[in-house]
């Protein structure tokens, strides 16, 4: 840079390193302190970002040691008629497995009475992955009726029960992923075809029990439309060790206490601590 070029009070070093005489020169050492401060200032002394404190919602164990004392007596129709009780636990582990995927597919949309009725008549029939294929759908429909959307499921569990048969030997996947492609299988029977069939915690099944009462206790940060939003919401904090009862528990108190129309609020012990109490 030429000298003529210079604004007076600034000097710059020449390529040998000299600098031109009556300016006067920062230090090095000075601008580099400047710049450390600047880049010390958003941290909280140290440099270190603050870290920022995993959400979760006020009181939520107080409300769930509550609804544990509701359920206590184990009396709902979940716990009688759900699909763990539908599956015979005599059979092979490979038919068990088998058995539990079907029960689980009839109960969408269909209450655990009827459910459990259909899957009785199903394993008089003999409830494998042979007979199932060799029953016509005519046949398969007369058996599963009257659960909910039954023609439906007659054709899901045709082509599930073909898939089984040719992908896995008759068994069932192990691992979500694999059995939310068969199909007639949504995301809430597979966790819950892990939990009952595999003994495995993969997620939280959530079905619209579930997915209404997180909703009114406020156990999502914000409203979710759907139970796999609430499923996702859920995961986002609550502790993995409760993932597997939190859905037995919701289920039967959804049943017989916070129910979709017309909740027994005055019969619910988190009357005083549930959000959604008061506007009900």
């Amino acid at each position: 840079v030429k000298a003529a070029f210079l604004k007076p009070g600034i000097s710059v070093p020449s390529r040998a390193g000299s600098q031109l005489q009556g300016t006067p020169v920062v230090p090095r050492q000075s601008r580099r302190r400047k710049s450390l401060a600047i880049a010390y200032e958003a941290g909280p002394g140290d440099g270190a970002e603050p870290r920022q404190a995993r959400w979760e919602p006020p009181r939520w164990r107080e409300q769930l040691q509550r609804i544990r004392q509701m359920r206590s007596g184990r009396d709902a129709p979940v716990d009688e008629m759900g699909v763990h009780r539908c599956y015979d636990s005599s059979a092979p582990p490979e038919v068990m497995r088998y058995q539990v995927l079907l029960a689980l597919m009839l109960s969408s949309q269909t209450k655990d009475q009827v459910t459990s009725a259909a899957m009785l008549r199903l394993r008089r029939h003999g409830l494998t992955v042979d007979n199932v294929l060799q029953m016509d759908d005519e046949s398969l429909g007369q058996i599963i009726y009257p659960v909910g959307f039954w023609r439906n499921k007659v054709k899901y569990i045709k082509q599930t029960t073909a898939i089984l048969k040719q992908k896995y030997g008759g068994d069932i996947p192990s691992t979500v992923e694999e059995l939310v492609q068969l199909p007639g299988v949504g995301p809430k029977m597979a966790h819950l075809a892990m939990h009952i069939a595999w003994d495995s915690v993969a997620g939280i099944a959530v079905d619209t029990h579930v997915h209404r009462i997180s909703n009114r206790l406020q156990w999502v940060k914000k409203e979710t439309k759907n139970p796999e939003q609430t499923r996702v919401a859920l995961e986002e904090w609550l502790p993995r060790d409760l993932w597997k009862e939190i859905n037995w528990l919701l289920v039967g108190f959804g049943q017989q206490t916070c129910l979709p129309v017309s909740p027994r609020c005055s019969q619910c012990l988190n009357q005083d601590i549930c959000p959604a109490a008061k506007r009900l």
